[in-house]
């Protein structure tokens, strides 16, 4: 039995039969790295102590047998921007090349206390400002499925690790889409957590009113289990939400906004067609609904993150924090430290940021879009009190290629079905969908489900209708 073909669910079932030991599903794993990352280019660096880490998992295993945490043992691949103590941490930028973490994030504290181990740090997007992971300071990563394309992004690293069986899970973070899009073009399945379950804590920052860090895995039941373990409320972090039991939706009435769904390529909306009829035949109700202002968010997205962007970045300036080049004088070294730390993409965004907040177009432009977001989040509530999910491809197409989309509003549009969920902060799950061919090559599209705050439970439940699954560990 090859580890690596595994899920992390089944992974820890042959742990406690005792097929085998961690360090040799560690082995495995970091075997498919060596084989594989020279021309995908999607781990940055592989832990050094992962092996060792094996070992104590294993006398832990050992130990406590069947009463051992779940992640026992469990490689996770972690995206470039969550802080592991003593690691480094470069955002995928020149800027933090040489970052070493102080300290754990939370959800790192989290995956330790229930025994998982970290195997290495994968590629993003600089700052996960991107949509592709072409937008690295380390070089694109590759498409498993097809090496000529993207992964997605930004956490298009992680996603690709899991996709070609380097690891069985991963952790991503979204801003607008970072990890239903790259789950979408790898074929795994991604959860946006609701804003506040997970703790952003130890998390570089982007749009702080927008990230949260959730899991990539290849089965529904494995997504769960990595969100049951990282969600909570945090000191650490204001913005967690007080914990709870699970909350189920009302009923299964699966909302569609048809003039939404439209934005999608004409295969993708047939394969999305014949994903809500797999729905149909499992008793869920299928029917239309008005989301007026959908198509709006990605332009108030494009307004409010530049914002955030360019504050969450204005201390990485060469003096206090990043990469310091010298100068004639202050100014000189502000000007050369950022010119060289930072990528074309992050500097058009903290510039567009500036611009959007700067005094004349505050209020035009950047209150104009906070304010749509309210809008936004009103006519989900109205959506939600008569369905309780709402159902889009989660992509407008299959992953496309390295280069393809040069134009930055052609790479933006990629995001314009995930957008509403980052705005408003509800959950969002992606679940592979149907096949499309490109060139001759059969892509993943992935299917996205919506529902109303901390239902994520529910999400794994029609997620699990959806893709036939029955195997979980919790239930065996």
């Amino acid at each position: 039995m090859d580890p690596t073909t595994l899920t992390a669910t089944q992974i820890a079932k042959e742990y406690r039969r005792r097929t085998f030991s961690a360090r040799e599903v560690t082995e495995a794993h970091m075997k498919k790295i060596t084989e594989l990352n020279p021309s995908l280019n999607v781990f940055l660096e592989v832990f050094d102590d992962a092996l060792a880490e094996a070992d104590r998992a294993d006398q832990t295993l050992s130990n406590e047998g069947d009463t051992a945490p779940l992640l026992t043992g469990i490689p996770v691949a972690l995206k470039d921007n969550i802080l592991v103590k003593g690691k480094r941490a470069s955002a995928a930028s020149k800027m933090l090349e040489n970052h070493v973490a102080t300290y754990d994030a939370t959800v790192i504290t989290r995956l330790k206390k229930e025994g998982a181990l970290f195997i290495g740090r994968t590629n993003m997007d600089e700052f996960a400002m991107g949509s592709s992971t072409e937008h690295s300071a380390y070089g694109v990563t590759k498409n498993p499925h097809d090496i000529s394309r993207v992964p997605g992004g930004s956490s298009g690293g992680s996603a690709a690790a899991v996709a070609a069986h380097m690891a069985p899970v991963s952790l991503g973070s979204e801003t607008c889409g970072s990890i239903r899009q790259p789950a979408s073009l790898c074929g795994l399945v991604g959860l946006k957590p609701t804003y506040g379950e997970v703790s952003r804590s130890g998390l570089i920052a982007m749009g702080s009113s927008l990230d949260q860090i959730g899991p990539f895995a290849r089965s529904v039941s494995d997504v769960e289990l990595l969100f049951n373990t990282i969600r909570g409320i945090d000191s650490l972090d204001g913005t967690t939400l007080p914990n709870q039991g699970p909350t189920k939706v009302r009923n299964k009435r699966i909302g569609v906004p048809r003039a939404f769904v439209k934005d999608a390529a004409g295969d993708v909306q047939i394969g999305f067609e014949k994903s809500l009829q797999v729905l149909r035949e499992k008793g869920y109700e299928i029917v239309d609904i008005e989301f007026p202002s959908a198509p709006y968010g990605l332009a108030a997205y494009y307004i409010v993150m530049p914002a955030e962007v360019s504050t969450n970045l204005a201390r990485l300036d060469g003096m206090r924090y990043g990469l310091h080049v010298p100068g004639k004088d202050l100014l000189e070294e502000y000007k050369a430290s950022r010119s060289a730390g930072f990528g074309v993409e992050t500097k058009r965004r903290i510039i567009l940021g500036s611009y959007v907040l700067s005094s004349g177009f505050y209020d035009a432009y950047y209150k104009r879009a906070t304010r749509l977001r309210g809008v936004i989040a009103e006519d989900l509530k109205k959506a939600f009190s008569d369905v309780s999910f709402i159902a889009t491809p989660t992509t407008p197409g299959p992953a496309f290629k390295i280069g393809e989309k040069s134009d930055p509003v052609s790479m933006y549009l990629e995001d314009i079905f995930a957008a509403p969920a980052n705005l408003t902060g509800i959950p969002a799950i992606s679940v592979p969908g149907v096949s499309v061919v490109r060139d001759g090559v059969s892509l993943p599209v992935g299917v996205q489900f919506m529902s109303p705050k901390r239902t994520e439970s529910s999400l794994f439940d029609i997620a699990r209708d959806f893709m036939n699954e029955t195997d979980t560990l919790l239930q065996s």
